[in-house]
């Protein structure tokens, strides 16, 4: 039944199958992709949207998907009009802790209230600036941002919804002010935001578990159940071993449609950070247990690029160096030459 899963996972997040429309339509499917490693994130999208990474940028750049915070205080895309009642939603927990942080890289409340004035003031009208440009301007007024301040500042400045990671630049995400730069958000009550949240991550990464999305979204069970009483009759119930699993009812009927794609012919190489992986509390369906030390050794918090194939990670993988920049493969047991040829002609043909 682990593999069964694993495959409508991969159905729901349009990794097998026919993708998403577009950029924008791909990280509005899955609500939010981890986005701490840029280059990784537009990978991630642009394999569930068939599309260029350079389309996934071009988004970025029309104002359609941003970058932020927008829970448990790590870096995501998400769809321009949901980053404002997602940070209302899930960024008062993150916030809560921010006093002590605050006091740990040495800011004042006082620094925190000039931060925001500065960046302001510096942002309105259309105005954009990299990370180096806006550190620059809060140092310029006055606000203190030598070692950690500087970043504690953006994430601050980003999590309190002043401001977003919109636009590029020469390959660098511009800040820009966030009212100006999502003229139309959606604005969801309490209640509703939990029901939209529930059923969107269920129909975009199940099925899954309430306790996936407690981790993912970095919210209490109690939240996530009150979102089920909204989000349930949109949804299908499935039982796995006695627990509970949830999912889009169409699933099912994807998974179906591209069987072959998903168990036999294709191999998958994913970025580090991937949904597939990063997704759920219990990855285990995807993820063997006993390799998973090898996707992020020792714990680290840093997740390896991963080789799928047939809906298990069989490896992890990064790019070569020199300049034909061949593939760098670590399988975790003896790949067949069928695999290893898939593997060659995935990373030749990757977006």
């Amino acid at each position: 039944m682990d593999d069964e899963i694993s495959l409508l996972r991969m159905a729901a997040q349009r990794l097998v199958g026919p993708r998403a429309p577009g950029p924008a339509e791909a990280v509005r499917l899955l609500t939010a992709v981890q986005g701490q490693d840029l280059p990784g994130a537009l990978l991630s999208v642009a394999l569930r949207a068939g599309c260029s990474r350079a389309a996934v940028t071009a988004a970025l750049d029309a104002g359609e998907v941003v970058r932020s915070w927008p829970m448990r205080g790590t870096l995501h895309l998400v769809a321009a009009e949901d980053l404002p009642w997602m940070l209302e939603l899930l960024g008062g927990r993150v916030l809560a802790g921010a006093a002590g942080r605050r006091a740990t890289v040495g800011l004042t409340d006082a620094d925190v209230a000039r931060a925001h004035d500065v960046a302001e003031a510096a942002l309105t009208g259309g105005r954009r600036l990299g990370r180096t440009e806006l550190v620059a301007a809060l140092a310029e007024g006055g606000v203190p941002t030598a070692g950690q301040r500087g970043y504690h500042l953006l994430w601050w400045l980003a999590q309190t919804g002043l401001t977003c990671l919109g636009p590029t630049r020469d390959g660098d995400q511009q800040f820009v002010l966030l009212d100006e730069w999502v003229p139309a958000p959606r604005r969801l009550e309490r209640e509703e935001a939990f029901g939209e949240l529930t059923r969107r991550f269920f129909a975009g990464h199940g099925p899954a578990t309430v306790k996936d999305l407690v981790r993912w979204a970095g919210v209490l069970v109690r939240d996530v159940k009150a979102g089920l009483a909204l989000a349930a009759p949109h949804l299908e119930r499935l039982d796995v071993d006695g627990t509970e699993h949830w999912m889009d009812p169409r699933t099912p009927d994807r998974l179906a449609a591209a069987r072959a794609e998903a168990e036999a012919e294709a191999v998958h190489l994913l970025p580090g950070f991937d949904e597939l992986v990063l997704g759920y509390l219990d990855r285990s369906c995807t993820v063997p247990p006993e390799h998973a030390d090898r996707i992020v050794p020792g714990g680290n918090g840093m997740f390896r690029a991963t080789v799928v194939h047939a809906g298990t990670v069989v490896g992890v993988w990064r790019t070569g160096r020199g300049k034909a920049r061949p593939i760098e493969l670590e399988p975790f047991a003896e790949l067949s030459p069928d695999v290893l040829a898939a593997v060659q002609e995935r990373y030749a043909a990757l977006p």
